[in-house]
This record gives C-alpha cells, structure tokens and sequence, in this order.
C-alpha cells in the first residue's frame, strides 16, 4: 500500500488529505480562529491576588486576564499518588502564602475563555503525546481508566520500564493501549524533548509570553499520521513547508524526509480533485463502479449504512450479482468511514446473501478494510436481521459536523412539507384567527410556492374560506421566507 499526504494552507484554514494508491482515504480541517487556548502553557505574571475568592487573576498576555484558583494551584504527593491539588477533605494552604502580585508564574490553560470571563489556569503542566500525557512535575505512571482492569498491572509496569528513571510521569491513553514499546519509547522521546524547550523558553522569554503550543494540524500529521507506507508529504506552501521541516528535523527524523514542497500552477487539491471527494462525502449516496450505490444516514445516536443494487446486473446470476455489490461495498463502507469520520455505532445492512460462504466473504473483505482504519474499530457479525453492527471510536467532529449546519427550512429533519400541507394549515389556521379576532382583511404572506398554489389549484378552496369568514384575504408572495415559513397579518 502506498501512501501519499497532500497539504493545501492558507492563513484562514489547513487541509490535509491522506492518498492511498491515489484514492483518497481521510480529510483533516483545522481553522485558524477555531484553534483553542487549551492544553497552551504560559509564563504568567501574577496581576491581583484576591484572599477573599481564593483566586489570583495572572496575565498571559491575553485581552482578558485569566483565573487561577487555589484548587489549581499544583503540589506533589509525597506518597507518588495521582497528581491532585486537593487530596479528599484535606485543608488548601490560603493562596496569598502561595503566590504574590508581579510573580512569574508557569501555566496552562485548562478551560477556555468565555464570554467576558477569562481563560481558567492550573499549574500543573501535562503534555499531550499521540499515545501518551506526559506529567513532568510528577512521578506517577497512570493508565487510561477506559482501559479494563485485567490489563492495567502489566501495562504500568511495561511503562515503568520504559519511562526509566529520567523522572517526569506518564498517562498511557486509550489508543495506547495495543502499541508496540518502539512506539510509545518514541512517543516518550518525543514529549520529553518538548518539556525540555518549555523549560528553556521559560528562562529566556520575558512574562506574559507563549512556551507550548498544543501541535497545530500540520505537526500532528508529522506525529500521527507518517508511516513506513508513506512515500510524500507535499505541503503547498513555501513557509510551512519550511516550518514542518525544522519541526521534523527536531522531533520526527524519518518524517521530516519525506516532506515536499508543491510548486505547481494548479492548486494541489485541484490536480486530486480533492474538492470533488469532499462534496462527495457531504451527500447521503455513495456510487459504486458497478452500478451499485450506498445510502448513509448520520443521526445523534447511530449511522446507517444501506446497500443497494442499483443498476448492476452484470454477474451469471443474482445471487453472484448481490455479492459482487455486498463486495464492493465492504471496499467503499471503510473507506467512507475513513473520510467522513463517522464514530459510534455504525449498522451496516448489506444485500441480503443465501449462501454461508457469501457471507463470510463479505465480513472477512469488511474486517479487512477496516484493520486498515488508524482509528480503533470492532465489527460484529451478521445478525438474525443479517445487519452488521460496528463501532468506530470518536476522535474528532465528523466532517459534516465540522464543514455544515442544519438548514434553517428544515431543521435538520431532511425533509419540508409540500406547499400544498402548508396551504392548508394557513387556512386552519385563519379559521383559528377569525373566531377570536375581527380585522378588515387578513392577509398571508408565504414563500412564492404556496403563494402560487393559492393562486392556482386553490384558488377555489380560498374563495371559499373568504366567503365563510365573511373577511377578505389578500396573498404576498416573500422570496426569502423557507417553504414552510408563513405569516398571517391581521390588517
């Protein structure tokens, strides 16, 4: 399998699209003012203590101050515990006797700022690796509490061997959980070796500056998503490529080397007809080459995925027919989950199939595809309804999530009445209105659709309503009203 990593940035917005053998598999978007403060560390200056809140307000350098509260203020457990400012019912030391007015002090943000209130700070540091949170004012080996039990003893001690006695602490998180020590050792490589530049900053740089960053896109893709398989990542612009090169250079040798700068006319997610996958991934159908097509349905508590023949009828006989399509579209369904991100849990029906050996073809094609999926998934087998029941963990919003919003017409629901229920629910309600009010006239404004069908097909029915109401009613037309929008002035 080969693979190839495609970067398109502009100042506003970084596109990453991950190519294996030229189909793309993955879309990554990160926008510059949706980038949070969490997980940034700072060299503060203490602004005001105030005693009365057990607060202090600490200026980052941000427009507003931020908030550190005593509880946030870090120590360390003598016993090698979990790092926890307030251990059960033991009393806090006052915050005036633990920081003063014009002290530099490092932090990191842990909840962002909202509305006219300020970020909110801890002083305990933890930096977030691909596998691991690395903990360096501590000593503690801690495991992912999503993790089960029966694994948690060995997988603490693997650690404890691994993190040696350099000092500084790790969280093992849940995607961890089945690594091999080359990688978490170079995950731990990795973190220590940024610890190490935020303690050098913190010496040179004046309070109030930026030390950490938590990684932008672009330097997550170096981390996370280079592999032995990956054989480009062209970036198209001169200045990142620039950037990810020093970046690599430092943390990611093996990365680094296989960055490349696009110089091309046409703009790089052009020349993949990248846009044309995205706009692809945003609808509920899916084509198959043969003929076939799938529907996919993301709601709140699960997505649906339904094949469907379509126009295939290419095979000796139908029964050969609907496994070339169930095939296939194990093939297409990993790969749309990929793209979209869809998480959670995933039903799968495909085509019902007679015979037993169609059917474990078809899931052992399906589990094949998805062990190729750098997220952790599981799939069961075929139920008594012959549905497929999977799960895919969440990671991030899904790219429709990310990219869309519900239309206002039809709130999400995918659908809006037709122009003639909406004709009829004015005339109800018109009726609702003439028996408790007594206007000249009442007049309908509606979106052009209804007003025309007022017009035409009912016109009858709205002379009739006139009549019976004894009330003139008068029709204006709004182009920028949704279909089911509607207004009933009373003149």
């Amino acid at each position: 399998m080969q693979q190839d990593i495609l970067i398109n940035w502009s100042p506003q917005e970084a596109r990453v699209a991950v190519m294996e053998n030229g189909a793309v598999q993955e879309l990554h978007v990160e926008r510059a003012l949706e980038r949070g403060l969490v997980g940034n560390v700072y060299l503060g200056k203490v602004a005001r203590v105030l005693p009365g809140m057990q607060s202090a307000f600490i200026d980052i350098g941000l427009e507003r101050a931020a908030f550190l509260h005593v509880a946030d203020v870090w120590h360390r457990q003598p016993d090698g515990e979990a790092p926890f400012a307030a251990k059960g019912s033991a009393p806090l030391i006052p915050i005036e006797k633990q920081i003063f007015e014009g002290q530099s002090l490092m932090v990191q943000v842990i909840k962002e700022p909202i509305g006219s209130k300020g970020a909110r700070l801890s002083t305990q540091i933890s930096i977030a690796g691909r596998l691991l949170v690395f903990l360096p004012q501590d000593d503690h080996i801690g495991i992912s509490q999503k993790i089960p039990n029966n694994q948690r003893d060995e997988l603490r001690a693997r650690m404890q061997q691994l993190a040696g006695k350099e000092g500084g602490g790790f969280i093992l998180r849940t995607n961890g959980e089945d690594a091999s020590d080359a990688e978490l050792g170079d995950d731990i490589g990795y973190l220590r070796k940024a610890w190490a530049r935020i303690k050098d900053a913190s010496v040179r740089l004046p309070a109030q500056s930026i030390l950490h960053q938590d990684l932008s896109l672009l330097q997550r893709v170096l981390r996370d998503m280079v592999s032995e398989s990956t054989q480009t990542i062209r970036v198209d612009s001169r200045e990142q490529f620039e950037a990810l090169k020093a970046f690599g250079s430092e943390f990611m040798p093996m990365a680094a080397s296989k960055l490349q700068h696009y110089k091309g006319e046409r703009p790089i997610f052009d020349l993949f007809s990248i846009d044309e996958e995205i706009a692809k991934a945003l609808g509920r159908r899916v084509e198959l080459k043969s003929g076939g097509y799938l529907i996919v349905d993301q709601t709140e508590a699960l997505t649906t995925v339904d094949v469907n023949t379509g126009g295939f009828v290419g095979a000796r006989n139908f029964d050969d027919t609907i496994f070339k399509t169930n095939l296939e579209a194990a093939q297409a369904i990993a790969r749309q989950l990929r793209l979209r991100n869809l998480g959670g849990i995933i039903i799968v029906d495909f085509i019902d199939m007679v015979r037993e050996d169609h059917r474990d073809s078809v899931l052992a094609e399906f589990r094949k595809q998805l062990a190729r999926d750098r997220v952790k998934t599981m799939a069961g087998g075929f139920s008594q309804l012959g549905l497929v029941e999977m799960t895919r963990k969440r990671t991030r919003e899904s790219l429709a999530h990310m990219l869309c919003e519900p239309c206002p017409s039809c709130e999400g629901k995918g659908i809006v009445k037709t122009p003639r229920s909406v004709a009829y629910d004015i005339f109800r309600e018109i009726l609702r209105e003439a028996r408790q009010f007594n206007p000249r006239e009442f007049r309908v404004v509606a979106s052009p659709k209804v007003i025309e069908l007022f017009l035409d097909e009912e016109s009858q029915h709205l002379a009739g309503l006139s009549e019976f109401i004894g009330k003139p009613v008068s029709l204006q037309s709004e182009a920028a009203m949704g279909q089911e929008q509607y207004d009933i002035v009373l003149m």
